[in-house]
């Protein structure tokens, strides 16, 4: 797990300067503390550098990155870990391949030249975003996961091929513009990203599944993007007999138990400890109970607990610890400090977030670092697997229950709504909220999207008049239905649907960024997914609806698959969403964010920037305080608050700091140097 970059010039004969490259990587030094390497081909005009940190292959010479082939066509920077390696290295060797390290990453050297580009990607089966340059053919090629738990971007500017795990490394090149895109900051301010953009203009992420392919004819790029992989839900006439219950539910469940057990085995293989993250969700239990099942000696296990009743798990995350005989470790956390630290989060993040939980996970990921842990297994995943979240249910409920009276669709609804209340603005839409493109390509707008497209309508006054113009009849819907590949989504069940748009959006560009990977690489933290295993999820997709969803039980084959090792209170317990407490709901925490708000967005600071209306900001403020705004629309003004404090820390962060020079210092400060 490390953090790459690098750069190619249209212009082959064109130099490559080694001092940026190793500023490039400095800059990102958080991902990969452990060493730096970099490698210039300047017959080429192309270069990457690599921040290293040791999890497999701990020696420190024979796993720097980059790495070149042995006939010097190939030159390779990865991000990530990759499981089964140990069994694709040895087929390999026994097939002439001779390895020189034990890193996973070498594998990609000998399957690349071995199985053509295409063929090699179904043998990657892991975390990753890796940077291949093959000299025979003059191409660069960037390779994302499957569903994006590890980060990476590009940009093409001034006859340069940049690319980086974090935009601050692309912005560390002085070639590279720091400027925000209109549309961008709109979908900063409202919380749901297009899929593949930024809040920058001209910045992109390969997307999940995808490969960028970067060539050179004539003085110019040529660059294609293709998908190599995407959460493939059978069609309604495919799942047959499933619609009507006309199925072996034990083996459903047999299955996932022995997909899971897999996934779980396979992420444990480290030459470093491996320690969990435990919340009180069935899902970090489960991972739990089959590491400390697999695992000889006594598992780690570190829980947030947060001073809030209302939104603590700890208690029973305690309770499944001592179940299983886990070493826990619980940081109790004031909520009313979380805002100390959310400037440090938003630099990480490189995006706004709605809420303080990607604060209090970059405060965890410390914790687990001065533990002496780099890495841990993790619950992300499940819930968009088994349709554990209330969106799920409600477009369930609302699109897929066509057998079910209206009235007792109704009394489901309500219970839905009532067993979520503290989410209702976040999680759930206080009000139901179609979007005309998205009704268009799905069949109805998803529930997951309806709070934040709602949101959008407080958008607009927020912006600068010159952005404000830019966007001017712009639909975010539309935006986010164009990004999304209809072929996916036509003929399949409601639930289906809900659930691949929710893969798309929310889990790539909220869940796994940052609540993910950039607050825990914050720190040098690796985390593992077990639940987003490929092998996994393509086995879930599978499953039939009731085996998602029965009645009010979301998640039902997981439970019945873990339940073994549960105790009986989670296995009985409703899916309770993870988040931090909204700042309106504690004293302390809504003075703490005023008066970051103070710095931020008083009309001096906002002026300066030049993003927001000082006027639509205050008319804003004043709608939250109204005695008549109900609670659900303060959740979702909180949301919005935060987002317009970000988008000007962003500013400071990545606008008006000299990021170039701020890489350079860095490089300078470490001692490392070309």
């Amino acid at each position: 797990m490390c953090g790459i970059a690098g750069y190619m010039h249209a212009d082959p004969d064109k130099q490559i300067d080694p001092d940026q490259l190793v500023a490039m990587a400095a800059i990102q030094y958080h991902r990969g503390p452990d060493g730096f390497g970099y490698h210039v081909m300047q017959d080429r005009g192309v270069g990457f550098s690599h921040a290293r940190l040791t999890i497999i292959d701990l020696d420190e010479n024979r796993g720097k990155q980059p790495f070149v082939s042995e006939d010097g066509n190939l030159m390779l920077a990865m991000n990530g870990e990759l499981y089964d390696y140990k069994r694709i290295r040895a087929d390999l060797t026994s097939r002439g391949a001779r390895f020189r390290t034990k890193s996973d990453s070498e594998m990609v050297l000998h399957l690349y030249p071995q199985k053509g580009l295409e063929d090699m990607l179904p043998y990657l089966r892991g975390e990753f975003g890796i940077s291949l340059y093959d000299r025979e053919r003059d191409r660069l090629i960037l390779i994302r996961d499957r569903f994006g738990v590890k980060p990476l971007y590009w940009t093409e500017q001034n006859g340069q091929f940049v690319f980086g795990s974090e935009l601050k490394v692309l912005f560390a090149h002085p070639d590279v513009q720091r400027r925000f895109n209109a549309k961008g900051v709109y979908h900063q301010l409202m919380q749901t990203v297009v899929p593949g953009s930024t809040a920058f203009d001209n910045i992109h992420q390969v997307k999940p599944g995808h490969a960028v392919i970067v060539e050179r004819a004539h003085g110019k790029f040529k660059i294609r993007d293709f998908k190599y992989w995407d959460m493939d839900f059978p069609t309604m006439e495919e799942r047959g007999p499933q619609l009507e219950d006309d199925y072996d539910e034990q083996e459903y469940i047999e299955g996932v138990r022995r997909e899971l057990l897999e996934a779980v085995q396979l992420r444990l293989e480290a030459d470093v400890p491996v320690a969990c993250y435990l919340s009180g969700g069935i899902d970090s239990c489960a991972i739990l109970g089959m590491s400390a099942a697999t695992q000889q000696s006594p598992v780690k296990a570190f829980t947030i607990g947060f001073d809030d009743a209302d939104y603590d798990e700890s208690a029973i995350a305690r309770e499944m610890a001592e179940s299983v005989g886990a070493d826990q470790d619980i940081m109790m956390l004031n909520a009313g400090h979380l805002y100390d630290n959310f400037e440090e989060t938003l630099w990480h993040a490189e995006r706004t977030i709605y809420n303080t939980l990607g604060v209090a996970k970059l405060l965890m990921s410390r914790h687990v670092n001065q533990a002496g842990y780099k890495v841990v297994v993790t619950g992300e995943g499940s819930d968009e697997l088994f349709s554990g979240y209330p969106a799920f249910r409600m477009d369930l409920f609302r699109h897929g229950l066509d057998t079910l009276p209206e009235a007792e669709r109704a009394v489901m609804q309500q219970m839905l709504a009532e067993s979520n209340k503290l989410f209702s603005g976040a999680m759930l839409a206080e009000d139901e909220y179609d979007d005309p493109a998205l009704d268009k390509l799905v069949g109805f707008t998803p529930s997951c999207l309806q709070p934040w497209l709602s949101a959008s309508e407080h958008v607009a006054p927020l912006l600068h008049p010159s952005l404000r113009k830019e966007v001017e009849g712009y639909s975010p819907g539309t935006a986010i239905a164009e990004a999304l590949d209809g072929d996916m989504l036509e003929g399949r069940h409601p639930l289906d649907k809900a659930q691949y748009v929710w893969i798309k959006t929310m889990l790539e560009g909220q869940i796994l960024t940052w609540g993910g990977d950039r607050v825990d690489m914050a720190n040098s933290m690796e985390a593992r997914p077990p639940f987003l295993d490929h092998h996994l999820a393509e086995y879930a997709a599978r499953l039939p609806v009731t085996m998602r969803i029965r009645g009010r039980t979301e998640k039902y084959v997981l439970r019945e698959a873990m339940r073994g090792l549960l105790p009986k209170v989670l296995y009985e317990r409703e899916k309770f969403a993870f988040m931090a407490p909204p700042a309106h709901t504690d004293p302390k925490k809504w003075a703490a964010m005023k008066a970051l708000a103070d710095r931020y967005l008083s009309d001096e600071a906002i002026e300066q920037a030049g993003i927001l209306d000082p006027a639509g900001v205050r008319a804003l403020f004043e709608k939250h305080e109204d005695p008549e705004t109900s609670a659900s629309t303060q959740v979702q003004l909180d949301a919005v608050i935060n987002h317009m404090i970000g988008v000007q820390v962003l500013h400071k962060h990545f606008v008006q700091t000299d990021v170039p020079a701020q890489a350079r210092a860095k490089a300078k400060e470490l001692g490392w140097a070309a």
